[in-house]
């Protein structure tokens, strides 16, 4: 009976060291998605890249959080860029018990997604997601790297008037919360700034035959065309253009400055496309080159887009752990919300809504084959 009892009490005891093994574990999960696959999933892919650098990289300073070394594990999800497998995706993660989330990529994902997250008190942060309403919502824990649309369609439609004064325009859009938030903040500033929109069409974003909306903007006779989508489309859209006679310039405001639009456009459409950008040119960011060479060494790729801003958010978390010594998200959620540090794109720090205080952006041109900068807004709020 004694020795029983003993076996049952070693038993017990293994099971509450066990328990309290788990309890104090230095694990930390932190989640991560975005579309990576399919026609826009290079996008996802470079993102989770420099997420994976940032992971790689704190876990080698062997920070201490809650009084134990913290091993930082990145919980990725491809979301297919869907709303509904956005929101299927962001309940995953957060029953996968993640201490927050970096993403997701596309607007149309991140605005239901972030309701989920709300609801489970996890803080996220989306390093390419433009539209407003994100923020707008009023979530406490939901926070973006970038520009808003209303800030880079206030700018892309400013420019199109004032400095190449453009006198007839026709705006596109995919009907996705990006494309159509950009197109119709663009639309707004265009307005505003004594411009004229003659056309005003829509496709969706699995669509690459324009020819009958072009053909339409060609008999309205713009003298520029104005697309909120994404590259996979847009150099289609250059293409078609060209092969119509459309000769007004084509201007994105933020989703096509990549090798891949001038690749699908061919280097003759692709000349003299515009297009506005979210945060500064890679060598013009303070430590932009230094993750390039580290993105070039890891995974043998160069930056595409947004990779120095997914970097950053997934450090602004990881700081905000830290600052906190708790990777509780009701603990770190007030430090990440005060959170002020120098990252690879610039200065990062929230406004209280959870938007960038001090965001640029960028307005390139493709010249001779290659997308060249012209000038660079730098804002603050």
């Amino acid at each position: 009976m004694n020795k029983q009892l003993t076996v049952t009490k070693v038993a017990f005891s293994l099971a509450m060291a066990g328990m309290m093994m788990a309890a104090n574990a230095d694990t930390i999960k932190i989640g991560f998605s975005a579309v990576m696959s399919g026609a826009f999933g290079h996008y996802g892919k470079d993102m989770e890249n420099a997420a994976k650098i940032a992971i790689e990289e704190a876990n080698a300073q062997k920070i201490k959080i809650g009084g134990s070394v913290a091993n930082f594990v990145l919980v990725s999800e491809d979301d297919q860029a869907d709303p509904r497998t956005g929101v299927a995706v962001a309940q995953r993660l957060v029953d996968a018990g993640v201490a927050g989330v970096v993403g997701h990529f596309n607007s149309g994902t991140s605005i239901p997604a972030s309701k989920i997250y709300a609801s489970a008190g996890i803080p996220q942060i989306s390093p390419a997601s433009s539209n407003p309403q994100l923020t707008a919502q009023g979530f406490k824990s939901t926070f973006r790297i970038i520009n808003t649309d209303a800030q880079m369609g206030s700018y892309a439609g400013s420019y199109a008037v004032k400095e190449l004064k453009a006198k007839r325009i026709a705006v596109i859009d995919d009907r996705t919360a990006f494309g159509q938030g950009m197109a119709d903040e663009f639309s707004k500033a265009v307005k505003a700034a004594g411009g004229t929109i003659v056309s005003r069409e829509f496709t969706t974003d699995k669509n690459t035959d324009f020819m009958s909306v072009l053909t339409s903007i060609k008999s309205a006779k713009a003298d520029l065309v104005f697309f909120g989508g994404l590259d996979a489309q847009a150099g289609p859209m250059a293409k078609q253009m060209k092969q119509l006679g459309l000769n007004a310039p084509l201007m994105g405001g933020g989703g096509f400055t990549t090798d891949n639009f001038i690749s699908l456009a061919g280097k003759d459409s692709a000349e003299g496309t515009l297009s506005w950008e979210y945060g500064l040119p890679v060598d013009k960011m303070p430590k932009g080159k230094q993750l390039e060479e580290k993105m070039k060494k890891k995974f043998g790729t160069d930056i595409l887009a947004y990779s120095p801003f997914t970097y950053d958010a997934t450090w602004a978390m990881i700081n905000a752990m830290a600052k906190a010594n708790s990777a509780d998200p009701k603990v770190y959620l007030p430090a990440l919300a005060k959170i002020d540090f120098p990252g690879v794109s610039g200065r990062i720090a929230f406004t209280n809504t959870g938007d960038m205080k001090y965001a640029a952006a960028s307005l390139y041109k493709v010249k001779n084959g290659k997308w060249e900068n012209l000038l660079i807004q730098q804002g603050s709020k």
